[in-house]
């Protein structure tokens, strides 16, 4: 099978993305329009564009059957690049809290060192359904932060979005977290979902 695929071709161009929405969202122009548009809006194009590739490959990926180890190994990182620059420029334009942005990047690391370290044991981490949640809210909240400069309304709804993607990041690094160390204490555990079921089963017996 081809590696370089039509899912990975479009997780490349999300990657070429993030320099250029950097450069849009935190270079000083002397006219307040970029091509008849505010930066922002432009920004908030970009970042839109890019999101819509993230869904997309995926979406080709399964559909094609062109899974493959490059674009799994590319996709999140393409991701983590996007929102890692998309929330630092928001943090320089002074649209979002810095610190709760290095709280939720913060997330994004840990997960990302659970998932190299159970890589080695060859156990595979999907990706949960509160993480799903998270990205979701982060494309949401990251689109109305980049909007709240020309609509005020739009920069209190991006805040409040944020505070949820704050709170579901936290929650879900807990429920990564455990599931990881039910992986690493009990040998018979060969996966997270397996951890996941085994971590039900138990709070049902409590309850």
């Amino acid at each position: 099978m081809c590696m370089m695929n039509l899912p990975n071709v479009l997780t490349l161009v999300r990657i070429f993305l993030v320099p250029l929405l950097v450069v849009v969202l935190l270079t000083r122009f002397e006219a307040e329009l970029i091509f008849g548009v505010h930066k922002e809006v432009l920004g908030a194009a970009i970042f839109g564009l890019a999101a819509f590739t993230d869904w997309l490959d995926g979406y080709l990926a399964r559909q094609r059957r062109q899974v493959t180890s490059l674009g799994q190994m590319m996709d999140p990182l393409a991701d983590k690049l996007l929102v890692t620059a998309a929330l630092v420029s928001l943090v320089w334009m002074e649209l979002a809290a810095a610190w709760m942005v290095w709280v939720i990047l913060g997330r994004e690391l840990a997960i990302t060192v659970f998932r190299s370290m159970a890589h080695a044991r060859r156990v595979s981490i999907p990706a949960s359904a509160l993480g799903k949640v998270k990205m979701v809210m982060q494309i949401v909240a990251i689109l109305l932060l980049m909007l709240g400069n020309q609509v005020q309304l739009f920069y209190v709804l991006g805040t409040v979005a944020l505070w949820g993607v704050l709170i579901v990041a936290l929650v879900s690094a807990a429920d990564y977290y455990r599931r990881y160390n039910r992986v690493l204490s009990d040998p018979k555990v060969a996966d997270f979902e397996q951890a996941r079921r085994q971590s039900t089963q138990s709070s049902r017996r409590v309850g």
